[in-house]
């Protein structure tokens, strides 16, 4: 049987995890009572209808939280296979995340939604210090993450510690707040004072062919893979799940979009870490 635990922090995606992971097949129960997770463990073990199980874990156990600690050191004694799935977002996210839908955090009570993070990371660090998965889904899509657990958990296929976000953007509407990389690329040709160009995006190819003449953006991006096939595995080691790699120009059309676009088609190339694109600002103007 396979046993899946489901934590995280509370608005990171762990309720929409397990109904993507009850569609795929998994027996799932939420919020069970700490005292009862090893009976239950025990019984759908001893079932032999049920092949797959997914427990969502998290804050709302309150004080007894702590014990599921021991309860976890009792399967590994029992030679009992199991994982830990956790899923994190950025603080601001969350507060974002929130905001929007109007909830109330559960460990904030009437104080502010800072404090009750703040608090539920406390009470969850020993979880995320033993999870076999981390998933960061600050910039993940619904549709993306259901990816990523069909991959790990129906799938079987390596679990990528890092997803990678490359973002093309343009720097008169400000630099990307969650950017851990920016880069400047407006040395490059600018296609915006070319008329028949002008109103095109850098996923069109006379936009592409126009930044890339010359052959300097191609060095550029040569010298960029050659620093992130350097940086990259050192994140990884780190233990980060979450990189942000910003690509910006003036306006987010041309040039950020054109570099943005060659960059991920390069990074696709490796299979150990998950990559997406987006461009915040090719739209706009």
């Amino acid at each position: 049987m396979r046993l899946v635990v489901v934590t995280g922090m509370s608005g990171a995606g762990k309720t929409q995890a397990l109904k993507m992971l009850e569609d795929m097949g998994y027996y799932c129960v939420d919020n069970l009572p700490i005292p009862l997770v090893d009976k239950f463990t025990e019984l759908s073990f001893s079932s032999g209808d049920i092949q797959q199980v997914a427990l969502g874990i998290d804050a709302r156990s309150g004080e007894d939280l702590p014990m599921l600690k021991d309860v976890l050191k009792q399967w590994k004694g029992k030679g009992i296979f199991y994982q830990v799935l956790f899923l994190d977002a950025s603080d601001e996210v969350l507060i974002k995340r929130y905001k929007e839908t109007r909830r109330i955090h559960p460990l904030s009570g009437s104080g502010r939604i800072e404090k009750g993070i703040e608090t539920e990371r406390e009470r969850l660090a020993f979880l995320k210090q033993s999870a076999d998965v981390i998933i960061d889904t600050s910039q993940l899509l619904t549709r993306e993450l259901k990816q990523e657990l069909e991959r790990i958990f129906v799938e079987d296929q390596n679990y990528r510690n890092l997803y990678i976000t490359v973002l093309s953007f343009g720097f008169k509407y400000g630099i990307p707040r969650d950017a851990d990389l920016v880069f400047d690329v407006r040395f490059l040709p600018n296609p915006y004072y070319v008329e028949e160009l002008r109103r095109r995006t850098g996923e069109e190819a006379p936009v592409q062919e126009y930044v890339k003449q010359g052959g300097t953006a191609e060095i550029f991006l040569d010298k960029l893979s050659d620093m992130l096939d350097f940086l990259i595995p050192n994140y990884i080691s780190e233990g980060k799940n979450q990189l942000v790699i910003g690509i910006g120009c003036t306006g987010g059309r041309h040039r950020s979009v054109t570099v943005a676009t060659a960059l991920y088609q390069r990074l696709c190339r490796y299979k150990e870490y998950g990559v997406k694109i987006a461009h915040r600002d090719m739209g706009k103007g």
